[in-house]
């Protein structure tokens, strides 16, 4: 096989994704599917590409001609739909989070591992130039071994208000945003296993109409929907003795932020700017860094398609997305319940 046929499922999320699979040279954008055909007409539009389009899920995955799909539904249908595409022999990468519940991304990644398919999650900021770079110290030994992490995705006014899906039951900042920065933290600390969860989290604002994109009015009925949490924050502990401070905000009286910061025994880094800090002969040492050059969803696609097509082993399977939901649950549960939620 010389390319991967793609399906991309999902006009939202899925544009930015078939935008990378037209660039890579190892990458045919064969098919889309969305409800509304003229989203994905205006995608074939832009991007010179003629696809076929679908408006089921169905109709892609009974096309031979695909060999793998990109999952970009609402959380609420991401199991359902990859397990359609599984079933019909397709190689699945599937956007953030997993699912919408941990039993369901359980009943997928069983699935997925039963098969002899590619399973990958599409994690754009694990991915991203900065956080690979970073990757790479910590895998090298250069911060030594990292003992503690401070995670978190700001929003000022930043609720969805285009999506009911995102505020209603399953959806939720922590969900949202908070997965990028607790799946980044927890990748750039080697993937330890959590032992344990505290959290809080609730909805300060949706429910009251206020703090939506760019601070825009919604109607009562849009609001009176909500299901989810508008914020999240945790400290998430490790078997390894390691933890993780994580905070995730649709809305706040703060300014934007994203942000990582990484504690090792012989060196820290942070994120945003990049950022490098020892300690040489007895002084402190701050290594400012240029941001490298790429792009966090082409990363995706490429590794994908090495995957597929050169036996790569996947840097984040479906399993790694299942962890992550298992701390990002526990975070939800914490809350609810006012107490530590124990994972082993």
């Amino acid at each position: 096989m010389g390319k991967v046929r793609f399906g991309i499922i999902g006009m939202g999320i899925g544009r930015s994704h078939a935008r990378a699979v037209a660039k890579d040279p190892r990458g045919e954008l064969a098919a889309l599917c969305d409800l509304d055909a003229t989203r994905m007409e205006s995608l074939a539009t832009e991007l010179h590409q003629t696809p076929r389009l679908y408006t089921s899920t169905a109709g892609l995955a009974a096309d031979r001609e695909v060999d793998a799909v990109f999952v970009g539904t609402p959380n609420q249908l991401h199991v359902p739909v990859a397990l359609e595409m599984l079933r019909a022999g397709k190689h699945v990468l599937c956007t953030k989070p997993l699912s919408d519940s941990e039993e369901a991304a359980r009943e997928l990644v069983s699935a997925a591992e039963a098969s002899s398919l590619v399973n990958m999650m599409s994690l754009t900021m694990r991915y991203s130039p900065a956080t690979q770079y970073l990757g790479g110290l910590s895998r090298s030994g250069e911060l030594g071994e990292i003992y503690y992490a401070r995670a978190r995705s700001v929003r000022r006014s930043g609720i969805p208000s285009w999506g009911a899906h995102f505020v209603r039951q399953g959806g939720g900042a922590f969900r949202d945003m908070g997965v990028h920065v607790l799946d980044s933290s927890w990748w750039l600390a080697g993937c330890p296993e959590p032992v344990s969860v505290l959290g809080t989290a609730g909805a300060r604002f949706g429910p009251r109409g206020v703090g939506y994109t760019g601070f825009s009015p919604v109607p009562e009925s849009y609001a009176a929907q909500y299901q989810s949490d508008d914020y999240g924050c945790a400290l998430v502990r490790f078997a390894n003795g390691a933890a993780i401070q994580v905070e995730s905000h649709w809305a706040s009286h703060q300014p934007d932020e994203v942000q990582i910061e990484l504690f090792g025994t012989t060196g820290g880094a942070r994120l945003k700017p990049l950022t490098l800090y020892r300690t040489i002969q007895g002084r402190p040492a701050d290594l400012a860094i240029g941001e490298p050059k790429g792009d966090g969803c082409e990363n995706v696609i490429a590794h994908f398609i090495a995957c597929i097509l050169d036996g790569v082993s996947c840097q984040s399977p479906l399993r790694h997305g299942l962890v992550v939901q298992q701390m990002l649950e526990a975070v939800l549960v914490s809350a609810g319940r006012g107490e530590e939620v124990r994972l082993r």
